[in-house]
């Protein structure tokens, strides 16, 4: 390990950004003081070890040494090297949570990856895969990576049970497009979809009628469709939940989601949920509040009484992410600041609404593994962000030579 620099740092917060970047840097990090104080439960959650066992099937080489008492993680990155996995997601958290980190892996692997996962598909805490699907995966065509990308829902998963499924696939590029993204448009439509598992589909179109009633008064050109599963296909739990997208004459996209949750037993937060989710939800509500704020988002305990409550929450959170402005929506902002900074040698800009609390960790952590600073101008006559920087030129050196 001599002349080998170890990047340090404490708590669970943000875990996930900083094994990604330290995955794509190639350098090793040590995270100390995880969950200390919590005399239940210290140390790594389940759905964060099960979480490095995947960057384990996705890597060559890489070593993971957890201390005893699974406050201590010391992470040495392998080669990136894709092709089929699977694997099975814990249902204490969304298949998002996972997937996440692999969509900004992928295109750097050594073969193309063909990823199965298992799992829950929606909830309120994680993003859902309708938004990754809609949202964050078109996103990338503007950085060169268009051919054979997919993501595929095979099988919808509510909580707490989940019993969904996924299939994943990504192409592998050499390097990334530069790109500038500063022009917002005018909202052209807005598209969603509504998905309904063993529960009756009139949920489904309750919810649908709710969100449309409120946004045709703002633009006609509305089309929400419903998705209701049954039989094997619908999972292991009755649920129900409404993503919504608009799209700007730029392209521009930008998402907002709910979905119903059932009542906790206990009436209290099943689980420690860290900051790492403050940005996952595109509605914002957890963004800024702490940990009490994300929780509470856990519990959800039965905020949506009727299908009609929830349409009409999702709907008003997209305007609210309308309100916003910016290239890219609360959901988009790590994938474009992180492939901004993994760009060719040249100015990369793109216009953001509101800096999120995870996106501006996830600029000082991009700083430290990178060393890559970001510009930041605000712009006060629509008061959103334009962020400059300048790429490092990274270079996929894991793709074989064809």
């Amino acid at each position: 390990m001599a002349g080998t620099t170890i990047l340090r740092f404490e708590g669970h917060n943000y875990l996930r950004q900083r094994l990604l970047l330290a995955t794509l840097s190639g350098k090793t990090v040590r995270i100390d003081n995880i969950r200390p104080e919590d005399e239940d439960n210290p140390g790594l959650t389940d759905y964060e070890a099960s979480f490095l066992r995947l960057l384990e099937k996705v890597t060559n080489g890489c070593s993971v040494e957890i201390s005893y008492t699974g406050t201590t993680v010391v992470y040495r990155p392998g080669v990136i090297i894709g092709g089929k996995i699977h694997h099975d997601c814990p249902p204490s958290r969304a298949i998002s949570y996972f997937l996440e980190p692999m969509i900004a892996l992928a295109p750097f692997a050594k073969t193309p990856m063909m990823l199965t996962m298992t799992g829950v598909t929606n909830d309120n805490v994680d993003v859902s895969i309708d938004t990754l699907r809609t949202v964050l995966l078109p996103q990338l065509k503007r950085y060169g990576i268009e051919d054979s990308i997919e993501l595929k829902i095979s099988k919808r998963g509510a909580p707490p049970l989940g019993g969904g499924e996924i299939f994943f696939r990504s192409p592998i590029i050499r390097t990334l497009k530069p790109l500038q993204y500063t022009t917002e448009g005018q909202i052209k439509r807005i598209r969603g979809i509504a998905y309904a598992t063993r529960v009756s589909p009139s949920m489904a179109n309750r919810t649908v009628e709710a969100a449309r009633s409120l946004l045709t008064r703002y633009i006609p050109d509305v089309y929400i469709y419903t998705d209701v599963y049954k039989g094997a296909e619908s999972g292991k739990s009755p649920g129900y939940a409404l993503t919504l997208v608009a799209e700007s004459n730029t392209g521009v996209l930008l998402s907002s989601e709910c979905a119903f949750q059932p009542r906790s037993k206990s009436g209290s937060a099943p689980m420690d949920v860290d900051q790492d989710e403050a940005f996952t939800k595109s509605n914002g509500a957890a963004a800024g509040q702490g940990e009490g704020g994300v929780s509470s988002m856990l519990v959800n305990d039965y905020s949506f009484p009727t299908p009609e409550d929830l349409g009409v929450r999702t709907a008003r959170l997209l305007l609210q992410e309308i309100r916003k402005g910016g290239t890219v929506d609360s959901v988009s902002q790590w994938l474009n600041v992180l492939f901004l900074a993994l760009g060719p040698e040249d100015v990369g800009k793109v216009r953001i609404g509101n800096l999120t609390p995870f996106t501006i960790q996830y600029l000082r952590d991009i700083k430290s593994f990178l060393g890559v600073t970001f510009k930041i101008k605000p712009d006060p006559e629509n008061r959103t962000v334009i962020l400059t920087c300048l790429g490092t030129g990274y270079t996929n050196v894991n793709k074989n030579v064809q």
